[in-house]
């Protein structure tokens, strides 16, 4: 028997510290003005001692303490992430140690900046196939360490933070309509954490394990790929633009949400924009916003709102969904 699911609990945390566009430029050649001008982004929090696993237990934490359930009520835990703390085990399986979820099985996705958009369209399907009720997606990244501090074209960009959302069964459809695609023909656009061969048994691989990216090339993907894509999910939840409330989109840059915002013929005031406080923070980025959002009262659960997500970068990788709080 399915079951419509709903987003009933947001919530996000972020490091301490904060470095700031001028820190950066004591450290590379590079300035405020510079950065700001061409990606929007002011700050961003780095890590000191945490590890993705830790930024993703504070917000499966908040998630139990606003919804008031005991973690052995939760199904399943999801994590969305390219920097976990390690290949195995999973910093989902961390998660699910650190709260106590004993009856939760948990695995992380890796999908770069759309992994949360995928993450929660898995999660999604779980809980309406009826054999679950209650999922954690939790987009979590420390970015920070795979950055290379001595490259401007990066290292001035990521920042790391967690995100997520609590899912549970509903009376009522939320999830509207979704989009998802990948091309890995173009995967060379964007690259981090390349491990080469080296059993001795194998000829020795390259290893690089820094963020490397072609910007003007991932800037054309997403305002022509990813506009395409959020067009074709309204069309197919019969939406115009004028019947969504906000435009959750990942936070890498602004100019891409203003080059998108015209493709689209909406208005920037529907986009909101946090990179300005902490850069991209990958998969974490829309969770962390969504949940500043309901903060500020931008956004209510439980009020009707339609709101689009949108996720997009390496692989490549893109994924749009239309929900209903």
């Amino acid at each position: 028997m399915s079951s419509f699911v709903k987003i009933s609990q947001v919530a996000h945390y972020v490091p301490h510290q904060v470095v700031t566009n001028d820190d950066l430029s004591r450290i590379m050649d590079t300035n405020d003005e510079w950065i700001r001008s061409r990606t929007g982004i002011e700050r961003r929090h780095i890590s000191q001692t945490e590890e993705t696993s830790d930024l993703a237990t504070q917000v499966a934490q908040k998630l139990l303490a606003k919804s008031h359930y005991d973690a052995e009520q939760i199904d399943f835990i999801i994590v969305a992430t390219i920097t976990p703390d390690s290949v195995m085990p999973s910093t989902a399986a961390r998660v699910q140690a650190n709260i106590g979820a004993v009856n939760a099985f948990a695995f992380d996705l890796t999908a770069a900046c759309s992994g949360f958009v995928f993450a929660l369209s898995t999660a999604e399907k779980l809980i309406a196939s009826g054999r679950y009720q209650k999922g954690m997606v939790i987009g979590a990244e420390t970015m920070s360490k795979t950055l290379d501090w001595t490259d401007r074209s990066t290292a001035v960009l990521f920042g790391d933070g967690a995100g997520g959302v609590l899912l549970e069964t509903s009376n009522q459809s939320h999830f509207l309509a979704e989009v998802q695609h990948s091309d890995g023909s173009r995967s060379q656009c964007l690259t981090a954490g390349i491990q080469g061969l080296s059993s001795p048994f194998s000829e020795t691989g390259a290893n690089d394990p820094y963020m490397k990216m072609d910007g003007r090339s991932v800037f054309e993907f997403v305002v022509r790929d990813v506009t395409k894509s959020i067009t074709e999910v309204m069309e197919n939840a019969d939406l115009t633009a004028a019947d969504v409330d906000y435009f959750l989109l990942h936070q890498a840059n602004i100019r891409i949400l203003e080059k998108m915002a015209r493709k689209l013929k909406v208005s920037l005031d529907k986009f909101p924009a946090n990179m300005m406080e902490y850069g991209n923070t990958s998969a974490a980025s829309i969770p962390i916003l969504l949940s500043e959002c309901e903060e500020k009262g931008i956004l209510a659960l439980n009020s009707g709102q339609t709101v689009l997500l949108s996720g997009f970068g390496g692989g490549l990788t893109w994924g749009t969904l239309i929900v209903k709080l």
